[in-house]
């Protein structure tokens, strides 16, 4: 047990852990209620998709600038600050649903503000994690952050659709609301050492060095092209035709894919619990190993969405999907400068991202244009084959834990 929670030995990390599980608690139902609030305007799949694109859009274009901020600034602050303007667009939503004139451009303009605000929050995070917690800390500190947020992903989703069924999505935006403001004085806590820019240089001086870095690391860039297809695949097919179904489907439902979405949830939350254990030796190998395992849940929605036989399908895209997830963060961090961290991140979050707009749109219109099992079951074999191409990058394959290779070089002098 001391081994699985050695981040909590950290007092920087225990705080943020805590502000972290907070907002993931009451952000847990987000998804749901926003895609069931789009579709109790207007019953179709393009509004819906429209919606998100406008999120991801505003994400996209403010991505870069937000790495650039989040190695300028305390990342702690940054965080805090958009939490209170996520905290007026969630609330802006609410009290349109709950007065009757929410209209879906007035949704998509509030998605907007909420991608733009995300856009600085992600490369924020993903930089100061490893300035909570030592480095043999690193895989724990990741895998206990994926556990609480796939405990919420597993009742979040099912209250969720209860809620939204019983008294509509207006009320799980309440919620949302509540828990930003419960974290922000919790990250207040959290104290850091002052960012390492040297400052001096101009924001696009930053955001070269910041690709300089990206580029030169052939792993880095195969997989983030790789994603620049797969989670166009992912919001496109999970995110736009599992909600659609699931509202004219009697096989599923909305409740019904509440515990789908919740059942992957459990597929990553018994996975952390296995990585806060067991050493990831080649967490890039074993990770995209796991996302290929999404092909099965997505063949399956196209087959026979039943909620038994999906949610089995998603347990197991889950469990594949947390142990990239965790590779993925140790591979970064590991290898990646501290002081260039959230720029590089950034960078990667912008090329995993940027088609998925084009990915809401695009299958927004197949699925009123082609038969939805075909659509759905070639999504899943192209998603399967990407995957499984990133392995013949040997980068990709071979890349190992630096501590591992310590060792080795330790053991090699002393023979």
């Amino acid at each position: 047990m001391i081994r699985a929670l050695a981040a909590m030995q950290d007092k920087g990390f225990r705080w943020f852990f805590l502000a972290r599980a907070i907002t993931l608690i009451a952000g847990s139902m987000s998804s749901i209620a926003l895609a069931f609030a789009v579709l109790e305007i207007d019953n179709d799949a393009r509004s819906l998709s429209l919606v998100l694109a406008a999120f991801t859009v505003s994400n996209i274009v403010f991505l870069l600038f937000g790495g650039v901020i989040a190695d300028r600034l305390p990342r702690a602050l940054i965080i805090q600050s958009c939490y209170v303007i996520d905290i007026l667009t969630v609330g802006a939503m609410a009290a349109l649903l709950f007065s009757g004139t929410a209209t879906v451009p007035l949704l998509a303009l509030l998605s907007v503000v909420n991608g733009a605000s995300t856009a600085f929050v992600l490369p924020a995070m993903q930089g100061i994690i490893p300035q909570l917690t030592s480095p043999e800390h690193l895989q724990q500190a990741n895998a206990m952050l994926s556990f609480v947020r796939s405990a919420t992903t597993i009742g979040g989703p099912i209250i969720a659709g209860i809620v939204v069924a019983a008294a509509g999505p207006a009320w799980a935006m309440v919620v949302q609301g509540i828990g930003w403001v419960v974290a922000i004085p919790v990250l207040a806590l959290v104290r850091l050492p002052p960012p390492d820019h040297a400052g001096g240089t101009t924001m696009f001086h930053d955001l070269r060095v910041g690709w300089r870095e990206f580029w030169s690391r052939t792993w880095l860039w195969v997989i983030v092209l790789a994603f620049m297809v797969m989670n166009a695949i992912h919001i496109g097919a999970w995110g736009v035709v599992g909600p659609y179904i699931a509202k004219n489907d009697e096989r599923l439902g909305i409740a019904g894919w509440g515990w789908v979405v919740s059942a992957e949830g459990v597929g990553i939350l018994l996975m952390t619990l296995v990585l806060m254990w067991f050493p990831l030796k080649r967490p890039l190998r074993y990770g995209m190993i796991g996302m290929a395992a999404f092909a099965i849940p997505l063949t399956t929605l196209g087959v026979h969405p039943a909620v038994i036989l999906l949610a089995i399908a998603a347990f197991i895209a889950g469990a594949g999907a947390e142990v990239f997830s965790t590779g993925w963060n140790l591979a970064m961090m590991e290898n990646i400068p501290g002081d260039k961290l959230s720029r590089v991140s950034s960078y990667d979050m912008l090329g995993s991202y940027v088609v998925m707009p084009i990915g809401t749109l695009v299958y927004g219109w197949l699925i009123t244009h082609s038969d939805v099992t075909t659509v759905l079951v070639t999504s899943g074999i192209l998603y399967a084959a990407i995957a499984v191409v990133t392995l013949l990058v040997p980068s990709v394959w071979r890349m190992g834990r630096p501590a591992d290779a310590a060792t080795e070089r330790t053991e090699l002098a002393d023979s």
